[in-house]
């Protein structure tokens, strides 16, 4: 019997309330429920104002065996972030204007003065699989897709974890394990009609639409995550989308900023990450006992804790 977390984004005060909410109790080594595990869908680091209290949190947890945890997408970042290329030295993530602002609260929370820890939270984000499969259920932080897991098998440390390899392979455009970490850990993104963009939440410019990966064929504005009426009504081309079978075991991913009451994406397709970084946002989880079909009763939600500037 799991508890699976949405994106974190530290929001410790926000993650405190949800566990007490489902009853666990707070003890010597973390919160702990008496029945239950939680498994945390990643993203635990930036934006939010508690960085170091959240991953205090979760880490107790996950070392007490109270909790499983897969890595997100900002964890891989910060990764390639603060690697090196083998051949050249240059950052694995590059240091622009765009991808420091969206670090900052990490490196404010972990700044040059102190790189022992900075160091040893890194360490700790490649103890973090890229995926789980256990006891008739998936997680993944934005996308389940069999063929793109197969293509980074050969990189991957026992119980799909990073390797350098992978970091430096994956951090590299136009390679096939750079493909295969995007799609798993940001989504399926199909570009657009020629002339049509839209902005982002951030303000960035994007010539390409994440989409609902699970659904097999539809439109782009049909399937585009988040919706979005801007963008054509035209069908995406066959074959584009992986599509999630209907007898799979259920899977549970984050990612994607999802708002208002939350709600299973397919019988067995569920989302919970319900943008806890934004000031209206809320921190989501899913109370799975096994079954094989997801149940929207089963969601339990807590509005965002931390102040808003």
């Amino acid at each position: 019997m799991y508890d699976l977390i949405g994106d974190l984004h530290g929001c410790a005060r926000s993650l405190e309330a949800l566990l007490v909410a489902m009853g666990y109790e707070r003890g010597d080594r973390g919160y702990r429920h008496p029945t239950r595990r939680v498994i945390f869908l990643g993203d635990f680091i930036d934006r939010g104002p508690h960085q170091r209290e959240t991953l205090a949190t979760v880490r107790a947890m996950v070392d007490a065996g109270a909790a499983l945890a897969v890595m997100g997408n900002h964890e891989w970042n910060a990764l390639a972030f603060h690697g090196r290329h083998p051949a050249h030295g240059t950052p694995l993530r590059a240091h622009s204007e765009k991808n420091v602002q969206q670090h900052r609260a990490f490196l404010e929370a972990f700044s040059d003065e102190d790189g022992a820890a900075r160091r040893e939270v890194l360490a700790w984000f490649e103890t973090l699989p890229l995926w789980l499969e256990r006891d008739g259920l998936r997680v993944v932080h934005a996308c389940w897709h069999d063929a793109k897991m197969r293509a980074i098998a050969h990189l991957l440390a026992p119980g799909a974890r990073v390797t350098h390899d992978l970091l430096v392979e994956g951090s590299t455009r136009g390679t096939v394990a750079y493909d295969a970490v995007e799609t798993l850990l940001k989504g399926v993104e199909v570009p657009l009609p020629e002339a049509h963009f839209f902005h982002d939440k951030d303000g960035h410019r994007r010539d390409a639409v994440r989409v609902k990966w699970w659904v097999a064929a539809g439109t782009f504005r049909a399937l585009s995550l988040p919706a979005m009426a801007s963008v054509p009504d035209v069908a995406i081309a066959p074959d584009t989308l992986p599509g999630y079978a209907a007898d799979a075991p259920p899977v549970f991913v984050g990612h994607y900023w999802f708002s208002g009451a939350p709600t299973r994406c397919a019988a067995n397709v569920a989302c919970l990450d319900y943008s806890v970084a934004k000031p209206r946002g809320r921190l989501a989880a899913y109370r799975w006992s096994g079954e094989r079909e997801l149940n929207d009763a089963h969601f339990v939600t807590v509005e965002r804790r931390e102040p808003t500037a």
